[in-house]
């Protein structure tokens, strides 16, 4: 139990912390304070400014104004020196990001001590280092395996090495950012097991993350920020999910409700298609699925295990080397996205920024990507600017995509912004299959619930949607079968109604649960 802040000894003090780049105001008078052993999470929509907050408190930006406090080792408040983060590691802050910073050839040992020590010490330090790191693994509860190389180790093994790192550094203050975005369930109960025992013994905790679930499991306080300032703060208790969500977007967010689904024909057939990567190691081993139109069947699995491959293929990025794919009951063009588009195929990828736009392209051309040789957007090989211009404010009005406009570069946009210019573009053609992969990750509610809405749109009309995610809350709210991956092999797709998120987490680690039915 983390103990009350107003009685706990301070950790940390923010005042007035502002900042501004250009003529945006990315924090607004910020004031903050987080108590020795509590959990506070940290909640905004995209853009509200906690990025920018957290990397003013470890030293990757310079404040314009405003001043930052960490108590020392005998308990003082003392101003943090700003744009330093030597100086903030100093200060005992650590911070997990959420994609990993570890070298895959080290062992779990020498990515832990590196930076902090040559490698090359003598024995004598690193037997005291290990000594340091063998008290630390058995007051934490992070077992990990010291001598194993970090290539072998799991994805929540790896996050614990994460953890370690900074508490091995002498970390008071832990900042973590969207930490169970890539774990099972069973991995994200075992992290928070973890983390309230970090908070028993001292340790204080900011928890960034998009899941209101585990922020109400694991955080005594909330604070929330809308457009750079501090709108709400809370205590997690007595609170919900709707009341959290409202505080972060300024209005009530609909729940995302599911009809019940009325399969058509079949739009998508895998049948025994294995996919081979660099040295020949099977990418998709034997994968068989049917999806039909008029039902979403949801792709789970801990990143790395062939969604990738699987996307990959179905968008015509990549050719089997042995199987069939089929769409609408005919052969599939594979290996030319061009065609698979062509053929009846949507396609939200799974990064936005690399794979979807071109972020030096206005607004209007990014609309015009993927159907640019049509008649509708051009003629006799010239673009008809005017009309692609105005079908670019239709869209940008239909999906509420807030920008400068069509003229605008696409980069500008948000994260939010961009996944809903691309859902624009490729709903717009009213595909018969619909590919979304990890549609909402790192967007806001406000976001999700719109976007969410529109895939369930889709299948309602009568497209099949293939949804690859990682969030399980994401994957039990929009699928009506949900199959898992794992190792290049996929499950036969359960109702969603049968499965239980315990039974997922343990289907995602390879075990074969006893309640999935």
């Amino acid at each position: 139990m983390t103990p009350d802040s107003s009685d706990a000894a301070p950790a940390l003090r923010l005042r007035g912390i502002t900042k501004r780049f250009g003529a945006l105001l990315a924090n607004d008078g910020i004031d903050l304070d987080l108590a020795r052993g509590e959990v506070l999470a940290l909640l905004g929509e995209n853009g509200a400014g906690k990025t920018t907050l957290m990397s003013i408190l470890f030293g990757h930006y310079v404040a314009d104004a405003g001043t930052v406090e960490v108590a020392g080792l005998a308990g003082a408040l003392q101003p943090l020196r700003p744009g330093s983060p030597q100086a903030a590691l100093a200060a005992g802050i650590g911070m997990v990001h959420q994609h990993f910073a570890l070298a895959d050839n080290l062992s779990v040992f020498d990515n832990i001590v590196l930076g902090s020590q040559p490698l090359w010490r003598p024995a004598l330090r690193r037997r005291a280092a290990r000594a340091k790191l063998a008290a630390l693994v058995q007051a934490s509860g992070l077992a990990v395996p010291l001598d194993a190389m970090v290539s072998s180790l799991s994805v929540g093994e790896r996050q614990r090495v994460e953890i370690l790192k900074a508490l091995y550094r002498d970390a008071r203050i832990l900042i973590l950012d969207e930490p169970t975005a890539v774990l099972t369930p069973q991995e994200a109960e075992g992290l928070f097991a973890v983390l309230r025992r970090l908070a028993g013994q001292g340790l204080a905790i900011v928890f960034i993350s998009h899941k209101l679930a585990e922020v109400l499991a694991i955080s005594r306080r909330v604070v929330v920020l809308r457009a750079g300032r501090v709108v709400a703060e809370m205590a997690t208790a007595g609170v919900d999910r709707a009341a959290l969500a409202e505080a972060m977007v300024g209005r009530a967010v609909p729940e995302t409700r599911k009809r019940p689904a009325a399969p058509g024909a079949p739009v998508l057939a895998l049948d025994g298609v294995t996919l081979r990567g660099p040295g020949g190691r099977a990418l998709l081993d034997g994968v068989s699925l049917a999806l039909r139109g008029g039902e979403v069947i949801g792709i789970a699995g801990v990143s790395g295990n062939g969604q990738a491959a699987l996307a990959g293929l179905v968008s015509g990025l990549a050719r089997p080397d042995a199987g069939r794919v089929a769409l609408f009951d005919r052969p599939a063009p594979v290996g030319s996205p061009a065609a698979m588009v062509a053929a009846g195929v949507g396609r939200i990828p799974e990064d936005r920024h690399r794979d979807g736009v071109v972020g030096d392209m206005a607004v209007w051309e990014t609309l015009a990507l993927e159907d640019y040789r049509g008649r509708a957007a051009q003629r006799w090989g010239l673009m008809r600017r005017t009309a692609l211009r105005d079908r670019a404010r239709q869209l940008i009005g239909a999906y509420d995509v807030r920008g400068p406009g069509p003229e605008a570069r696409t980069r500008l946009l948000s994260g939010g912004n961009i996944q809903k210019l691309i859902l624009g573009r490729v709903l717009e053609r009213s595909p018969g299959l619909v590919l979304a992969c990890q549609p909402t990750r790192g967007l806001d509610v406000g976001a999700v619930a719109e976007i969410h809405g529109r895939l369930l749109a889709a299948r309602d009309r009568g497209a099949g949607v293939l949804l690859v995610s990682e969030d399980l809350d994401e994957l039990f709210t929009l699928s009506d079968r949900i199959a898992v991956i794992y190792r290049g092999r996929l499950t036969w797709p359960w109702p969603a109604e049968q499965l239980t998120i315990r039974a997922l987490g343990l289907m995602m680690a390879g075990q074969e649960p006893a309640d999935a039915a």
